[in-house]
């Protein structure tokens, strides 16, 4: 075993808020079971090999130090946020969730920087919102209401940065000069979530009349920012931080290129899928 993914003295708080979020899967299972979106049958136990093992390669080419955001601890670029969205929007909340959980937490061994299982939870609730939008036989209807909330929680964890610009940026460091941790994080870094919104509800309305696609962005965007957001404030008491530390010096940088991913590669991935569904008449 790599002696990184030895477990640490927050691993019983970890596994407090993976119960916490699978409760939360529960419930939300719980109240919309007569619904049959969560039917799991031999089709969607192979799309949940195929999607996890998916992400998880992905997630190990992309989860390096090459691709770092600044952020107050290891975030970086995740263009394969896009694979548990697209699974979980085209095959359902639980193959979304099982996408997303099990292949973070495998591309996660991959790579080597340890587990954080409360992550994991949070990457399958990103699939599992997703795939929501399945619950909805008006999807038009289900979109607006998905866009007031993902703008207001947009929002929220802007106003959290423009007041607190100067938090510390504590992956950039320079050994030679003796820096670590003396930037602040980037405005870009810290409006990224801004910035994804707008692509998406640009999306949202450029294919207005292509409904899956403008739906599929959207419940993808709800689900980004809810479980991103969920694993970011669940370490306001794992690592002690503040909430302004988690929400600007995590959830941001997070959450933030994931909408932009969401908006670039989610309808790439959902168009080739309807044409392939059009070729085998599927």
């Amino acid at each position: 075993m790599n002696e990184s993914l030895k477990l640490d003295e927050t691993a019983l708080l970890r596994f407090v808020f993976v119960g916490i979020g699978l409760l939360i899967v529960f419930v939300v299972y719980w109240l919309t079971s007569s619904s049959g979106v969560w039917e799991v049958g031999t089709r969607q136990v192979v799309y949940m090999a195929i999607g996890a093992a998916l992400y998880a390669v992905f997630s190990y080419l992309f989860n390096g130090t090459v691709f770092a955001v600044p952020s107050v601890s290891q975030v970086a670029l995740r263009p394969a946020i896009a694979i548990p969205m697209f699974f979980g929007y085209a095959f359902g909340p639980t193959v979304g969730f099982f996408t997303g959980a099990v292949g973070n937490m495998f591309g996660d061994a991959l790579t080597g920087f340890g587990l954080s299982p409360q992550w994991s939870v949070a990457n399958g609730l990103v699939g599992m919102i997703a795939g929501m939008a399945l619950l909805f036989a008006d999807k038009k209807k289900g979109m607006n209401t998905v866009l007031i909330i993902s703008a207001v929680l947009a929002a929220i964890a802007a106003i959290f940065w423009l007041l607190n610009p100067s938090l510390a940026n504590m992956m950039f460091f320079d050994p030679d000069a003796g820096i670590f941790g003396d930037a602040t994080i980037t405005w870009f870094a810290a409006l990224s979530v801004v910035v994804g919104f707008a692509l998406v509800l640009i999306v949202r309305f450029a294919f207005r009349q292509n409904i899956d696609v403008a739906a599929a962005v959207t419940w993808s965007m709800l689900g980004n920012l809810i479980g991103i957001g969920f694993a970011a404030i669940s370490d306001i008491w794992i690592n002690g931080f503040s909430p302004a530390v988690a929400i600007v010096g995590e959830f941001l940088p997070a959450a933030g290129p994931n909408l932009i991913f969401a908006a670039i590669l989610v309808p790439i991935l959902v168009a080739a899928y309807s044409a392939v569904q059009r070729q085998t008449g599927r």
